[in-house]
């Protein structure tokens, strides 16, 4: 599985050009899967419903699973960050992982980036960053690495599909 981070500060819209990539990726015959890191508190259970209660109650792990979709919580009860390579050992192999987040890590990645928030480039010389996405109204002439229109999801995509088949 090969895995590309997309970056980029908070609110620059990493989670929207990945929505839009998905069907574009898939379009073009491209088995893909998401990771997304959250910095925030989370849970995708609720208070009162039987799988909480299962968690509540001790349980390891709880697998909810219905006609349309199955999910595994597994509480983490030892602490501490649970790696990106724990979490992809559990997942199902597809040609393309997208991770959003994990910029600790080394894969390579695409960063989405806007002159208008008044930041630096995140990955900056990073040797995994591979493009930067932006409105073409930001795009730098001569830069290192080549600049992506963040508005052109089809050539975002294309540019993805052929890093895939160099790869």
């Amino acid at each position: 599985m090969k895995l590309l981070g997309i970056v980029g500060w908070s609110g620059s819209g990493k989670t929207s050009l990945i929505e839009r990539l998905l069907p574009c990726l898939i379009a073009h015959g491209i088995t893909v899967s998401t990771v997304k890191r959250s910095h925030h508190g989370f849970d995708v259970d609720t208070e009162g419903k039987d799988s909480w209660r299962h968690r509540k109650a001790g349980a390891h792990e709880v697998m909810v699973a219905s006609e349309r979709r199955w999910a595994l919580m597994r509480e983490n009860r030892e602490g501490g960050e649970i790696t990106l390579e724990a979490l992809l050992a559990r997942m199902t192999p597809v040609d393309l992982i997208l991770v959003e987040g994990f910029t600790g890590h080394t894969h390579p990645r695409i960063e989405v980036w806007r002159a208008a928030e008044g930041k630096p480039l995140r990955a900056g010389d990073d040797p995994g960053l591979l493009a930067v996405a932006a409105p073409r109204a930001d795009h730098h002439a001569g830069a290192a690495h080549p600049w992506l229109d963040l508005d052109d999801t089809e050539a975002v995509a294309s540019f993805i599909e052929a890093w895939l088949r160099q790869e």
